[in-house]
């Protein structure tokens, strides 16, 4: 029912409450909101807003001339009465640092721009997933509009795995690169990167994953996550990294003249829409320069100017305005199915051509796959909850970790596996992949076969730093990643011990996690009140995703008049209220869940319900859905007595 960036920030602590002496977060233990101590789906409900934080939330709206429920939204954000015009308006002018605060951003745009005047040919070495594809075709879209043929190199999932490899980089500089450029990859490419010092060729490093002290040879390393970046932009995508890096580019070549003779400067806002896609998809906080990515990006997608992007939402059936919601749920995944089933570059070819019939062509291909991946996800999530519920009914106490493994998982869908096990069980979870031969049985345990595994994570616990650490200790082949969410492989003989390594280092932060979960929320509202109007209002304090999680509102004492089961496991429903207004819903995969049975089973019980608010498309008809998250009878002790 929850999707990674609201599982990131489920928690009891009230963060935005400010100790008066030191100014730090206090943390305190609220009362429960509308007496729900423990809702269907166990959580806790509390305010928000912490109470220090009402009067900033009525100067907001009174200041602003904004309802009070959106003084409420951004107060309980952090956000003070001074900032929120500048808010809701996030501009690039004000939010862009200057592109060389950034280490190594002067020797990489020098490169870079050598590159362009000495026409020399450039290869671009990209991740197979969404950041990956949009920051491939970001570089190639803007080398192209200087007169380069950039090549794209995405490696093929399957046989190479993430990131450069040897054999890889060796082939690109014997094809005559004398430039790669890496984007969402390559800190870690140690050995991959010295397979380039025998040729003329130089490495420039464009990435945003967690850096170790060493860093890999190359002309240049930018990651605002190097341990010595001061520039405080570790929180952008890799696609938010690049554009930084053509900013630079372009200012580079002013200077040198190149645009002396009437050569036209690119248009890099026109390409923000690459980067509010990779932004959205790829889970980063949306705060600071983020925010502004996004917010423009939309802007730059509505225009429909890339061919990839516009045949990806044609093949969906999508007509109207795009929103995070389209970027993260729409796109995303089909432009991640190509890596996951199909030819791991569909998606940098997809963004970066200018050919319509291309496009149409990869984004049928990419729709086709992505119906192939639900399909089979379906079949092996099942596989994966049963593992995940043996372990829970094996101990007392769940283990800190769920962890489901098989043959038969595709090692493209890990990820998917994983999110969704966190997702149901709200704890970390790691699912891997065994290889096995393309004919024949597999091999036998310990004979050194490999796993491939995907890794998720909850809010205070820290996945990331574990899988580093486990590579340390010599458990894993390859490992890296973020706090919420990680990749590694690993070798059978090692497996026992990587699990024992987890469930040890893992224990002392999720028993803190899960101590007390808790449903943050961000006001109540009626069936009435629930209108296109408010809704409007509510995304100008958009956009909403990773750190900046989209308002979630609870609908008191509102009567069940209609449920049903719908698609995969889905309930529509119907919530009334005192005064017989109604307000559809949907509660999302709840069908075989404590929620769903309740809402199914209860017609006409009082419930307080907790959900997001959404605009549906239907039949050329605009209304306002409410997302449902969570419930708990509004009178339980009568319920008990009936």
């Amino acid at each position: 029912m929850e999707d990674m960036a609201a599982m990131a920030e489920r928690n009891c602590s009230l963060g935005n409450s400010r100790n008066a002496h030191t100014g730090s977060p206090m943390e305190t233990d609220p009362l429960p909101l509308l007496g729900v101590n423990r809702s269907l789906l166990g959580n806790k409900w509390v305010d928000r807003l912490a109470p220090a934080d009402v009067n900033t939330a009525l100067a907001i709206a009174q200041k602003n001339g904004l309802p009070e429920i959106i003084g409420r939204i951004l107060a309980a954000r952090g956000i003070g009465a001074e900032e929120a015009q500048s808010y809701l308006n996030p501009s690039l002018k004000n939010l862009m640092p200057p592109p060389e605060s950034l280490q190594d951003m002067a020797a990489g745009a020098r490169r870079i721009a050598q590159a362009i005047e000495k026409r020399e040919p450039v290869a671009i070495f990209g991740d197979y997933d969404v950041d990956g594809a949009a920051s491939s075709a970001l570089l190639y879209r803007f080398l192209a509009a200087h007169g380069l043929k950039p090549r794209i190199y995405i490696p093929d999932r399957h046989l190479e795995g993430y990131g450069p490899n040897p054999a890889a980089i060796t082939q690109l500089c014997q094809d005559g690169a004398r430039l790669i450029v890496t984007v969402d990859c390559g800190i870690t490419s140690y050995e991959a990167l010295e397979a380039a010092a025998p040729f003329p060729t130089d490495i420039v490093v464009i990435d945003h994953h967690q850096a170790n002290e060493k860093l890999p040879k190359a002309a240049a390393v930018i990651n605002p996550n190097r341990l010595d970046d001061l520039s405080g932009q570790g929180h952008l995508a890799a696609a938010g990294v690049v554009f930084l890096v053509l900013v630079a580019v372009t200012a580079k070549l002013r200077e040198s003249g190149y645009y002396g003779d009437g050569t036209p400067q690119p248009h890099l806002l026109g390409w923000l829409d690459l980067v509010a896609l990779a932004t959205v998809c790829d889970i980063v906080p949306l705060k600071g320069l983020n925010r502004a990515y996004v917010n423009k990006g939309l802007a730059a997608m509505r225009l429909r100017q890339n061919p990839g992007l516009r045949a990806l939402f044609d093949q969906a059936g999508i007509d109207q305005a795009p929103t995070p919601y389209h970027l993260g749920f729409i796109l995303g995944p089909r432009i991640n199915a190509g890596g996951r089933l199909g030819d791991s570059g569909l998606g940098a070819r997809l963004l970066a051509t200018d050919d319509l019939e291309t496009a149409a062509a990869i984004a049928a291909q990419l729709e086709q796959l992505n119906r192939q991946r639900q399909a089979m996800e379906s079949q092996m999530l099942e596989l994966a909850i049963a593992q995940a519920e043996q372990q829970l009914a094996a101990s007392p106490t769940p283990p800190p970790i769920l962890v489901a493994s098989s043959d038969d998982f595709h090692k493209g869908l890990v990820g998917l596996l994983a999110s969704r096990l966190t997702e149901r069980f709200a704890r970390p979870s790691l699912v891997i992949a065994w290889e096995t031969p393309p004919n024949g049985p597999a091999p036998a345990a310990g004979k050194d076969r490999q796993g491939s595994g995907s890794l998720r994570s909850i809010a205070g616990v820290d996945i990331g730093a574990a899988v580093r650490e486990a590579m340390a200790r010599g458990l894993l082949e390859k490992g890296g990643g973020h706090a919420m969410a990680a990749g590694l492989t690993v070798k059978e003989r090692h497996f026992d011990a990587l699990q024992n390594f987890l469930q040890e280092h893992l224990q002392a932060s999720v028993q803190a996690a899960t101590a007390q979960p808790c449903l943050k929320i961000d006001g109540s509202l009626s069936a009435r009140g629930a209108t296109l109007t408010l809704l409007e209002q509510i995304e100008r304090a958009g956009p909403y995703g990773a750190g900046n999680p989209a308002p979630r509102f609870v609908f008191p004492a509102h009567r069940i008049s209609f449920a049903k089961v719908v698609g995969n496991g889905h309930i529509r429903l119907s919530l009334e209220s005192g005064d017989n207004s109604s307000v559809n819903a949907i509660a999302f995969r709840a069908a075989d869940t404590p929620l769903g049975q309740a809402l199914l089973e209860s017609a006409g019980q009082p419930f307080h319900v907790v959900g997001k608010l959404k605009q549906n498309h239907w039949q050329g008809r605009t209304s306002v859905d409410l997302i449902v998250e969570d419930a708990a009878l509004a009178n339980p002790s009568r319920a008990t007595r009936a």
